[in-house]
Order: structure tokens, then C-alpha cells, then sequence
């Protein structure tokens, strides 16, 4: 099933005694550029986070961003910085002598002091595992609604598409039917102004046919024609496909467009000159929608 490179997922479970919260956003881009934002105590498994979802996202930029809440308090360590107290202690006692402080107001004020008290979050083996664990069930669960978002818009684009894809051919086989009519019309009228111009006198067929023969070889868009509904058919074989399919169809569409604008300088003839005016507009909007998919 064709999916989207847009999409967002969250993922939140309690496990441990610690809570987990995993987001993934992702936006269109030409290669894979996955962002993976953690706390630092996890950093020993962001490959590890970062892999399971290059897993699910082939092509895109994609931002995960990962937090945890702890109500261990083995998860936490909280230590007095002595060279920072002592110095804050030193000068309180001489501001204690000058004002009258007594020793309860200044051990207050130390508590409140920056760097005075020194919190660190800490984890032994057993808990960083459990940890991994949380953020990993976490992670599935913004995996699971990241993946379903970018497979619901990657059907509707794939219907889209095959709604483009539909008028094209339809166009296509307007602009085959009116190819050989070109020729007849050309000869036609080359006839009919040489008797006009020469006034009854012999015509030389040969040197009518010579003309429209070199005529058809300029303008004989046949092979472009054959090329062009092949690409069509392996568009649609295409879009039926699983996985990443987004460049394939990026570079069909060149191909598509290539034939159409050769076509287009081949034409000597107005309707068909128009018809390739639209086929160039709508193959300008698959091309649009294709840089969408995965």
C-alpha cells in the first residue's frame, strides 16, 4: 500500500513507575533524515530508537521526540555541592554578624541558592533496561498511528493519482486517434492548392506522395505514442506495489513528460497541439501529487 511522507503519531504508557511519551512527525523530503530527540540518560539507545523507525520510514524527514516522567525516587540523587555551601556559608556568617541573622535564616537561604543543592538523574543497569523497555512499548504505539496516518493519506493519493492517471491515458488515446487522421488532412490540402496554383494542369502524385511521406516522417509521433502508454501501464503497476514507491513514479513522470513535450514539438496540427496542452497540465499534477509518497 502506498504511503505518505507526511504523517504524526503518538505513543504514551506507564511502565515502571515512570511515565513514557513518544511523538513522530514526519514532512516530504527527497532522502531519509530521521531527528531523534531524547533526555540524555537514554542516549545509549537512540541507534537503537533510531533504527525501528528507519524501519517504517523509508523516505521523509522525520522528527521523534521522546520524554519520560520519573516517580521513582531511585531515579534521582540529590547531593550538597560542599565547595559551593561553604562559600555561601562563609559569607553569610559575616552578613549574620553585620545584620543580626540568626543560623535557621541562613541555612534557608543556602537551600535556596543555585548549585547549592546538586540533582542528578541516575539509573543503574536494571533501571536504564526498564527505561528502554518503556520507551520502546511507547515508541510501538507511536510507530502504529504514524504508519496508519501516512497509509490512509497514501490511499488517497494513490486514488488521486489513478484518477490523473485515468484522464491521461483518456487523452492519450484522443491524440492516437488523431494522429493518422493528420496525414489524409495533409495530403488533402497540399492537393487541393496545387490545383489550385498549377489550374487544371497535371499533377504529379508521386511528388504529392514524396511531400506527405516527408511530411509523416517529421511529424510521426507513433513511437512516442507507444512509449508513452507504456509508461501509463507501469504506473498503474506501480501504485499497486507495497513499500516505497515514490521515486520509481517521480522518475516514470519524467518520462511521461518527456514523451508529451515530444509530442507536442512533433505536432503540426491544432487539436492535437491542444491536447497535449492538457496532458502537460495534467501530468504537472502528478507530478505534484507524486512527490508526496514514500
Amino acid at each position: 500500500m502506498p504511503r505518505s511522507m507526511t504523517g504524526y503519531g503518538r505513543g504514551e504508557t506507564v511502565l515502571h513507575e515512570r511515565k513514557f511519551v513518544a511523538e513522530i512527525k514526519s514532512v516530504n523530503h527527497k532522502y531519509s533524515d530521521i531527528g531523534v530527540k531524547l533526555p540524555r540518560i537514554l542516549n545509549p539507545f537512540e541507534d537503537r530508537f533510531r533504527k525501528k523507525i528507519a524501519s517504517q520510514a523509508a523516505r521523509g524527514k522525520v522528527d521523534v521526540y521522546i520524554t519520560f516522567q520519573s516517580f521513582s525516587q531511585s531515579d534521582v540523587k540529590i547531593s550538597l555541592n560542599e565547595t559551593v555551601a561553604d562559600a555561601y556559608v562563609e559569607q553569610l556568617d559575616k552578613a549574620a554578624g553585620r545584620y543580626g541573622l540568626n543560623r535557621d535564616d541562613c541555612l534557608s537561604l543556602i537551600m535556596s541558592f543555585p548549585d547549592a543543592l546538586q540533582i542528578d538523574k541516575t539509573a543503574d543497569d536494571e533501571a536504564l533496561e526498564q527505561m528502554r523497555e518503556g520507551v520502546d512499548h511507547a515508541l510501538d504505539l507511536a510507530i502504529s498511528a504514524f504508519t496508519g496516518m501516512r497509509e490512509t493519506e497514501g490511499a488517497e493519493l494513490a486514488r488521486d493519482l489513478s484518477a490523473k492517471m485515468a484522464r491521461i491515458s483518456g487523452l492519450v488515446e484522443r491524440v492516437t486517434a488523431r494522429a493518422p487522421l493528420v496525414f489524409e488532412e495533409y495530403r488533402a490540402r497540399l492537393t487541393a492548392k496545387l490545383n489550385e496554383t498549377l489550374e487544371g494542369i497535371g499533377i504529379d502524385e508521386n511528388r504529392i506522395l514524396a511531400e506527405v511521406v516527408l511530411f509523416a516522417d517529421r511529424s510521426c509521433v507513433d513511437e512516442e505514442l507507444t512509449r508513452l502508454s507504456s509508461h501509463l501501464n507501469q504506473f498503474g503497476d506501480i501504485i499497486g506495489e507495497p513499500g516505497a514507491i515514490g521515486r520509481k513514479l517521480d522518475f516514470l513522470v519524467q518520462e511521461i513528460n518527456r514523451e508529451i513535450n515530444t509530442v507536442g514539438s512533433k505536432s503540426n496540427d491544432l487539436e492535437i497541439t491542444q491536447l497535449v496542452v492538457e496532458l502537460k497540465a495534467e501530468a504537472e499534477k502528478v507530478r505534484e501529487q507524486v512527490q508526496n509518497l514514500e
